[in-house]
Parts: structure tokens; C-alpha cells; sequence
């Protein structure tokens, strides 16, 4: 029985990692876009205007020069496995305008 306990909390702490990197790439995104990342996630999720792990990850974000691309399809994909179905509507609509 320890071993099924053992890989479900491997599988909790990957899914809580790449939740980390999924964030991160959000908000560098945002970055890149010049845009504010806790303006753009409220318009998604108004009900939630402090949010640690979004601000953890700001901290963790580089000037756009220093940046990588992230293409605004990578970003929709990534945000789509993880649910945040809100986000990317505000991030397409953004876009679209």
C-alpha cells in the first residue's frame, strides 16, 4: 500500500510543479505582451485579486529583452490543460483587439 501512497504524492508534486510552470509562462507572457498579469488574470477571475502563486511566479519573470518568444498558441495550450478556460478567453479576446 506505501508504494500506491508514494506515487500519488510523486503525482500530486508533478502536477504542482508543472501548475508552477504553467503560471510562470503566463505571467512572462503577460510580460512580453506589456501587459500586467494580475490585471489581466482579474479580468478572468475577479474573485480573486490576491493570488500567491501568481505573484511567486511575477517575481520569477525577466525583462521581455531577456525573454524567450512564447507564443500566444503555446500559452492557450498550456492554460487549456490545466483548466483555466476563463484565462484563455480573456488572453483570445485580448488578442483579437
Amino acid at each position: 500500500m506505501r508504494g500506491v501512497v508514494h506515487l500519488e504524492n510523486e503525482v500530486i508534486e508533478n502536477y504542482q510543479r508543472d501548475e508552477k510552470m504553467m503560471i510562470l509562462i503566463f505571467a512572462q507572457w503577460c510580460i512580453n505582451h506589456n501587459l500586467d498579469p494580475k490585471q489581466v488574470y482579474e479580468q478572468a477571475y475577479p474573485n480573486q485579486k490576491n493570488n500567491t502563486a501568481l505573484n511567486d511566479a511575477i517575481e520569477h519573470t525577466v525583462t521581455k529583452e531577456e525573454s524567450d518568444y512564447i507564443a500566444t498558441d503555446t500559452l492557450l495550450a498550456v492554460l487549456s490543460m490545466f483548466g483555466n478556460e476563463e484565462l484563455a478567453f480573456v488572453i483570445s479576446e485580448m488578442k483579437k483587439g
